[in-house]
């Protein structure tokens, strides 16, 4: 068993796929650990020398009201099915993370956010209700108002607090499944801070691409994508339906100084559209969804993600030196993203969101290399007080994920005493 990213490999693990919200869990004398759709990076999803309780066969809808955008639903539906039913009948996810084949219950535990936090805030602030099953058999619904601080624990609580059987989710309108986008180039990390403030005034989506190996006067070049949902349109335009799979599995990874260096300079060149234009909304916020597969390119030794976040008044300088450090190791990613979180207080007692900019990387394992650079880079993190997305690794140190998260010692009273991670032990022991 792995994650998205194929690191790490779980070679001990007992699995059991669980099909009845109504049914108890298991007594056994392993640690348990809820695994859903496998999209998260590193190992918080996994329970090496444990048992992982597949959800994805509590793929039920339970209700959903048309005229409020209400809809109840187990944990293992995935957000793309939520959308397949909702869109038609005029409904969207308020929040959505950058793939749509994230299970509900993989979005509450790790409290994921989209590129409208300045406007939405993540994934749990509408999240109205959820039941949590204990191993010793008791169930709780869970809201901001009933059993609170087991709600808390819960959204962003990493899959550690028990099972979440179910949830109810409202829902916000939408007009059509069109997007108005617009594009822009951007020169500098100085011209970023400038064109992204104003943006945020007057479009509710806005995340960049960064140009992370581009060095001296180029450093921090990329393009900011913006956009919002489509008004009552009188002709929309056709969808192209198709997705492609990554046809190969090859022994090394394909992402390299030479290819990165082709792509990003030609991503960045690229002919942008001039003003606004019409999108549907499956490739304007899954752009990667369209090709299945796509972490094959790393090769058989997988990548990393690093997802770091950094508050207001040190996320300007902070982003440059990693942008610095990264160009200067030779390493890169085809997907480096930077955008700005709100001021929003997250609902989580470990979610990662909260007001600054946040940066996120892939990289190809490269070992010891790869890891020297990451100690770099937690460096400038830490130093900031800032901190690294859970969901999103597969290496941090113990002390780093404590020093983000201030809150992990009240959060350990609401651990489920038989359930457990990888990643809870790799950082907590």
């Amino acid at each position: 068993m792995h994650s998205w990213n194929r690191y790490p490999v779980v070679a001990h693990a007992h699995i059991l796929d669980v099909e009845h919200r109504q049914a108890p869990l298991p007594v056994n004398n392993t640690s348990l650990l809820a695994f859903g759709n496998g999209r998260s990076y590193g190992d918080v999803c996994l329970n090496e020398g444990g048992t992982l309780l597949r959800t994805r066969r509590l793929d039920r809808f339970i209700h959903f009201d048309r005229k409020t955008g209400l809809l109840a639903c187990e944990s293992g539906v995935l957000l793309k099915d939520i959308l397949d039913m909702a869109v038609p009948q005029g409904w969207f996810l308020p929040v959505t993370p950058g793939t749509r084949f994230v299970t509900v219950g993989g979005a509450i535990a790790n409290d994921v956010h989209g590129k409208n936090h300045h406007v939405q805030g993540s994934f749990g602030h509408h999240v109205r209700k959820l039941e949590l099953l204990r191993t010793n058999g008791e169930r709780k619904q869970c809201s901001s108002s009933e059993n609170t601080a087991w709600f808390q624990a819960t959204v962003g609580g990493l899959g550690l607090t028990g099972l979440i059987t179910w949830a109810e989710l409202q829902l916000m309108p939408v007009a059509n499944p069109f997007m108005v986008t617009e594009s822009k180039r951007f020169s500098s990390l100085d011209a970023f801070w400038d064109m992204n403030e104003e943006a945020e005034s007057r479009w509710p989506y806005a995340v960049a691409w960064i140009d992370c190996v581009a060095m001296g006067r180029r450093q921090g070049r990329g393009i900011i994508m913006l956009g919002q949902h489509a008004p009552v349109q009188d002709k929309l335009p056709a969808l192209k339906e198709g997705e492609k799979r990554f046809p190969l599995d090859p022994p090394f990874s394909l992402v390299n100084q030479l290819s990165l260096h082709a792509f990003n300079t030609l991503y960045y060149y690229r002919p942008l559209r001039r003003g606004v234009g019409l999108s549907h909304y499956v490739p304007y916020f899954y752009p990667l969804d369209g090709m299945l597969d796509w972490n094959r390119m790393y090769g058989r030794k997988g990548f990393f993600q690093y997802q770091c976040v950094m508050p207001p008044e040190a996320s300007q300088e902070g982003i440059r030196n990693l942008l610095a450090i990264i160009a200067k190791s030779g390493a890169g990613s085809f997907l480096a993203v930077l955008k700005t979180f709100g001021s929003k207080p997250a609902l989580g007692m470990l979610s990662f969101p909260r007001p600054g900019a946040t940066l996120a990387l892939d990289f190809p394992n490269q070992g010891e290399r790869t890891l020297r650079l990451f100690r770099e880079l937690d460096a400038v993190v830490r130093e900031t007080g800032g901190a690294l997305y859970p969901a999103k690794d597969a290496r941090m140190s113990g002390e780093m994920f404590q020093s983000g998260f201030p809150q992990w010692k009240e959060f350990s009273k609401f651990i489920d005493p038989q359930f457990s991670s990888s990643f809870w032990l790799r950082v907590t022991e």
